[in-house]
């Protein structure tokens, strides 16, 4: 059963210190006008000007890329900027070790060969994330287990993992999504109890923290991406940090064609099979560029979410994504609420959309459920996984794969990106203000929508 509001705020009777700490020093929620006509109906929009664009550079990232490019050492093996930005991020982070990739997926893909997850294997994972979560589980012919949504977080229900759990499961997939922390302490409670894997899925929450640790410090290995839009940002990239010393070669040799940091006889001899999932030059050094900016970004999306916040939590059919009590930083790569059309007026959400939009104010509805899309069976009914896996395990996973709560969640679900969080708290009044000017025009709006 998903928790209700009240039973969550007993169990987290704080969100965290910092956040309540901050939320604290804000003045009183602004209470706005919102009894001008909305845009969709002929009235004036709340805001006319564009959000801060993504990404942010300047001389800085200009200057590194230049000097890459006349260095003419592209690539990891002959230059010095992925090594060095490996150093900067594992320092950011507190972990040992950390590898850079091609991509985020990368990252996912070459963490799980590193682990020994094999064909015939299965994985717990959300159903509430983006595709790569599920593709890299997938091209490991290993079967995605599904564990539903905790609505009220948006994060897999730690609660129902153990459940989870069978004899072919090998590793736990948890994402911290949109840069808030998923409950830690429960799912690494559960993999330490069965001998399973965590592997973290960190690709949104860049200098997220669970109890005052950097996300994807925890687990057996946490994976991250930088790509366009995340908020450490190269277009493409990724990163594993691991504490495992043999599991960072084991990753690194796989990323390499099977060439590994420790085995003698240079490129060309090869302690295991492998794929090319290598980071170049040139994204390193703008990734080292880009770092220079990410604290003081980080900082700016933090005041201005809890400022939105206690503003949207004022507004009946608003509901704001809750963080669970380990959270002590958000990295806020996404503002997530929930839309419950019953406080306004029965107003669907695709309409709540369009006259958001229409006031300047971009949002997304977010997520499909993963574990309803067609491509999923058809992957599971293939030749290789009716191989791979027994008649009765294929037809039990098919009639256990249902996640009423996450269906849920992807109705009401309603999301704004991190670049809208890089201005200032005016911007956050004109998304309070638009939102209740709908709510006040809902049953006007309800007459278009029909």
């Amino acid at each position: 059963m998903p928790w209700t509001r009240r039973s969550f705020l007993k169990r987290t009777p704080a969100l965290s210190a910092a956040t309540s700490s901050l939320a604290a020093s804000l003045p009183a929620a602004k209470v706005v006008d919102g009894t001008a006509k909305p845009a969709l109906l002929g009235g004036s929009k709340v805001r006319s000007e564009a959000f801060p664009s993504w990404p942010i550079s300047g001389e800085l990232e200009e200057r590194a890329l230049q000097e890459t490019l006349r260095s003419g050492k592209w690539y990891r093996g002959t230059g010095q900027q992925t090594k060095k930005f490996e150093e900067a991020f594992r320092q950011l982070t507190g972990a040992r070790h950390c590898l850079a990739t091609a991509n985020g997926t990368s990252a996912l893909y070459v963490s799980l060969n590193g682990m020994g997850i094999e064909p015939g294997d299965e994985v717990i994972v959300p159903p509430y994330t983006f595709i790569a979560t599920i593709n890299v589980v997938l091209r490991q012919y290993a079967l995605p287990v599904f564990v539903d949504t905790d609505v009220n977080t948006f994060q897999i229900d730690a609660n129902k993992v153990e459940a989870a759990i069978g004899p072919l499961t090998k590793a736990i997939l948890p994402v911290h999504l949109g840069g808030s922390a998923c409950d830690l302490d429960s799912i690494l409670s559960v993999g330490r109890k069965h001998g399973i894997s965590v592997l973290e899925d960190a690709c949104q929450a860049h200098l997220a923290e669970w109890r005052g640790r950097k996300v994807g410090t925890y687990g057996t290995a946490g994976c991250f991406s930088f790509q366009a839009s995340k908020n450490l940002n190269s277009g493409e990239g990724g990163a594993i940090l691991t504490n495992d010393e043999q599991l960072h070669e084991r990753c690194y040799t796989f990323h390499n064609n099977g060439s590994g940091l420790k085995a003698p006889g240079g490129n060309f001899a090869y302690s295991g099979t492998g794929d090319n999932r290598r980071m170049v030059e040139m994204e390193a050094a703008l990734l080292l560029a880009q770092m220079t900016r990410l604290e003081e970004q980080s900082r700016c999306r933090t005041r201005n979410a809890v400022y939105l916040t206690s503003l949207l939590k004022e507004i009946p059919g608003i509901i704001p994504a809750q963080m669970y009590e380990g959270c002590t930083r958000n990295a806020y790569h996404l503002y997530m609420f929930r839309y419950r059309k019953d406080g306004f007026a029965g107003l669907p959400r695709a309409t709540f959309l369009k006259a958001l939009a229409a006031e300047g104010i971009p949002a997304s509805r977010g997520y499909r459920p993963l574990n309803r899309e067609p491509f999923l069976k058809m992957a599971v009914e293939s030749r290789a996984y009716r191989k791979l896996f027994p008649e009765n395990i294929l037809r039990e996973w098919e009639e256990h794969n249902e996640c009423p709560a996450n269906n849920q969640l992807c109705e009401e679900a309603v999301w704004f990106t991190q670049n809208m969080f890089l201005g200032t708290k005016s911007d956050m009044d004109q998304i309070a203000d638009a939102i209740q000017k709908i709510q006040k025009h809902a049953g006007e709006l309800m007459k278009q929508a029909i």
